[in-house]
């Protein structure tokens, strides 16, 4: 019994430093994984310059966009947030999040 109360104090102990080592590295990867505003602004000026080559693969990703979407958009990001969140009927929010993760693995290629 005694090995048991002894057992249960020094987990108790330790609770707070796997949360904070958790935490930590939570943070360290959204740090590594986010881009800048200058980074963004950037990628989205790209994109806009080779629209014709790049709306193949925001076709890929959300392929409720029609043909006529992609015309409207024209490489522009706002648009493209507000189309998704259109024809997905998802949250701005939502929405948001989605271009996120997909400026992500566009600026890996």
């Amino acid at each position: 019994m005694r090995s048991i109360v002894i057992f249960a104090a020094a987990s108790l102990a330790l609770l707070p430093l796997v949360a904070n080592a958790q935490s930590g590295t939570s943070t360290q990867t959204k740090a590594t994984t986010s881009m800048s505003s200058t980074d963004v602004d950037t990628m989205w000026a790209k994109i806009k310059g080779s629209w014709t080559q790049t709306k193949g693969a925001v076709k890929e990703q959300w392929g409720k966009l029609t043909d006529d979407d992609l015309m409207q958009i024209q490489g522009r990001r706002e648009e493209l947030v507000g189309k998704i969140q259109t024809r997905y009927a998802i949250s701005h929010e939502q929405a948001e999040a989605q271009v996120s993760g997909w400026e992500q693995k566009y600026h890996s290629m």
